[in-house]
């Protein structure tokens, strides 16, 4: 804080406030956007309120979180301060062209909420059931998703092989696999 001094900490502050308000803006029309103030702003951060999507399409936010790896990114605070929401948060290091990246991500994986909704596929063949995708299980011999290897791994234009970011693990039983965790170490007296 002493090396921005109260001028880079006003900046610093400002920047964050008009990146969360300008992909605010950009989501509003596809996304419900909670807690805005009553001239339609955020502070530095807004919250996407998937609840809707439950019962529209069977997605949830955690499904949401899981295909944003599939794009290179890492999920966002996700139901808090609200259950099946998720907290974006740009920090005021992110360059306009980030930003754009993750709007870009959020847009494309409503269209396949959508598709969802619109009986294209079901929520069970789609992208966002099966997310994220590693490496693995997109070069395996047999695929047998009802969508394409691109969309799985290369889901937007800037998502490219030279540059990809592959999840290490794919889906695991959700919160199951949080609540019941299996140690493969060796026992404490080992060590």
């Amino acid at each position: 804080m002493r090396m921005m001094g109260a001028q880079g900490l006003k900046r610093s502050t400002e920047v964050a406030i008009l990146s969360a308000n300008y992909m605010r803006k950009k989501l509003e029309k596809d996304y419900k956007i909670l807690y805005v103030g009553k001239h339609g702003f955020c502070a530095h951060e807004f919250i996407i309120d998937t609840r809707g999507f439950k019962k529209t399409s069977s997605i949830e936010a955690h499904d949401i979180a899981k295909r944003l790896q599939d794009f290179g990114f890492h999920a966002p605070t996700m139901s808090w301060p609200v259950a099946n929401t998720l907290m974006i948060e740009p920090t005021e290091s992110e360059d306009l062209g980030e930003l754009d990246r993750y709007i870009e991500a959020l847009l494309i994986i409503r269209q396949e909420i959508r598709d969802i909704e619109q009986g294209r596929i079901s929520a069970g063949d789609s992208p966002l059931k099966h997310a994220p995708h590693t490496a693995a299980v997109v070069s395996m011999d047999n695929w047998d998703r009802k969508y394409s290897r691109q969309v799985a791994a290369f889901p937007a234009p800037f998502v490219v092989p030279s540059s990809k970011i592959w999840p290490s693990v794919g889906r695991l039983n959700d919160q199951y696999g949080d609540l019941n965790l299996a140690c493969s170490c060796d026992k404490v007296e080992g060590f």
